[in-house]
C-alpha cells in the first residue's frame, strides 16, 4: 500500500517542460534554496554567476559541470552554482541559443542563418555521429569525422564564441542583483534567531527566578 508508481518516460519528460506545480513554484524552491545557503553572500552570488553564465555555452548536459567549474574558479558556492543553472530552462534556452549563435556567426563571419530548428537538429546529427563513431572502435564500422568537423566549425564554435558576451554580461547582472538581496536576507535572518534565542533565554530566566 506505500509503493509509489514509478513515473513513466513521457512523465519525465513532460515535467522537464513543465515541472509538478509550474515553473512559479520550482523557481520559488530555488530561490529559498539559495538564500538559505550557509555562505557569505558574495561567494553565493558568484556562484549564482557561474550558474547563469554556464547556461549559455554549448555544452548540453554537461551545463552542472560546467556551472561547478566555473563556481570553483572565480570561488563562489558549488550549490548555489548548480542551482543557478535552472536559468537555462526550456522557456529561455530558445532566446540562449539564437543570441548565442547568431553573434558568434557575425564575430567569425559567417552566414547567420542557424536557428532553433537547425540548431537542434545539428547537436542531434551530431551526437548521433558521435556515438557512431565511438562504437567503431569497437567493430569493423568506419568512423566518419566530416559532419562533426562541420558541426564543430559551424555550430558549435559560433555558439560557444557568440555566448561569451551574454554569459558575462547576465552572469555579472547575477551577481549585481543576488549579492544585496542575499545580504538582507541573511541579516534578517540573523536578527530573527537573535531575538528568538534572546526570548528563549528571557524565558529560562523567569522559570529559573519562579523556582527559587
Amino acid at each position: 500500500m506505500f509503493k509509489r508508481n514509478p513515473r513513466s518516460y513521457l512523465r519525465i519528460v513532460a515535467e522537464f517542460f513543465y515541472p509538478r506545480g509550474g515553473w512559479y513554484r520550482a523557481a520559488g524552491y530555488a530561490i529559498h534554496r539559495v538564500r538559505r545557503l550557509p555562505d557569505p553572500p558574495h561567494r553565493i552570488s558568484r556562484g549564482i554567476a557561474a550558474g547563469v553564465f554556464s547556461c549559455f555555452t554549448p555544452f548540453f548536459g554537461l551545463h552542472f559541470l560546467t556551472a561547478g567549474i566555473v563556481a570553483f574558479f572565480i570561488r563562489g558556492n558549488l550549490l548555489a552554482a548548480l542551482l543557478a543553472t535552472f536559468f537555462g530552462n526550456p522557456l529561455t534556452f530558445p532566446l540562449i541559443a539564437e543570441i548565442s549563435i547568431s553573434l558568434g556567426s557575425r564575430f567569425m563571419q559567417l552566414p547567420v542563418d542557424m536557428h532553433l530548428p537547425q540548431i537542434i537538429d545539428a547537436f542531434a546529427l551530431a551526437m548521433g555521429d558521435l556515438w557512431h563513431n565511438i562504437k567503431a572502435m569497437f567493430t569493423d564500422d568506419v568512423a566518419h569525422w566530416a559532419g562533426l568537423h562541420r558541426f564543430f566549425h559551424r555550430v558549435f564554435l559560433p555558439y560557444l564564441v557568440g555566448g561569451l558576451i551574454p554569459g558575462i554580461a547576465s552572469g555579472m547582472i547575477a551577481y549585481g542583483l543576488s549579492r544585496p538581496v542575499i545580504h538582507a536576507y541573511q541579516r534578517r535572518r540573523i536578527k530573527k534567531l537573535k531575538e528568538r534565542y534572546e526570548k528563549r533565554m528571557a524565558v529560562r530566566a523567569t522559570e529559573a527566578d519562579a523556582g527559587e
